[in-house]
């Protein structure tokens, strides 16, 4: 993905990691965690990966709420992500499941709203495949 495909980049983010989920994980010029594996003996050390997704989604979920029912509406979001072992054991897999609460909507409008954020937030839609993602081998 560059620039000149779907036009110049408002933020990046860039964050780096060292150790893998026992490692040092960090923002250039922001934020550093010690991360622990979930399922390690040191994992009341640190914080994991599904911690910070369901931070960034939380967050993002959050926003994209704010923004579909109107900015000075309260929404409460809440996250999960949880670590399962994928079907064919090969390997791990997330599952997430966020519930967004709009204070006093009736459930057809609540879902509505929910259903408008999701769509509208950067991490469920990366979360869903529909964002473009590229790995690269350097």
């Amino acid at each position: 993905m560059t620039d000149s495909e779907y036009g110049p980049s408002i933020f990046t983010a860039v964050a780096e990691n060292r150790g893998g989920a026992n490692g040092e994980s960090w923002i250039e010029g922001g934020l550093r965690v010690d991360v622990r594996s979930p399922i390690g003996p040191e994992q009341s050390q640190g914080t994991n990966p599904e911690e910070l997704l369901a931070l960034a989604w939380a967050t993002c979920l959050s926003e994209s709420g704010r923004i579909v029912a109107g900015p000075s509406y309260p929404v409460q979001v809440r996250t999960r992500i949880t670590l399962h072992k994928r079907h064919d054991g090969s390997s791990f897999e997330f599952r997430g499941r966020a519930e967004l609460h709009f204070e006093g909507k009736d459930m057809d409008a609540a879902t509505h709203l929910a259903e408008a954020a999701h769509a509208r937030c950067p991490v469920s839609r990366m979360l869903s495949g529909q964002s473009e993602v590229t790995i690269v081998a350097v």
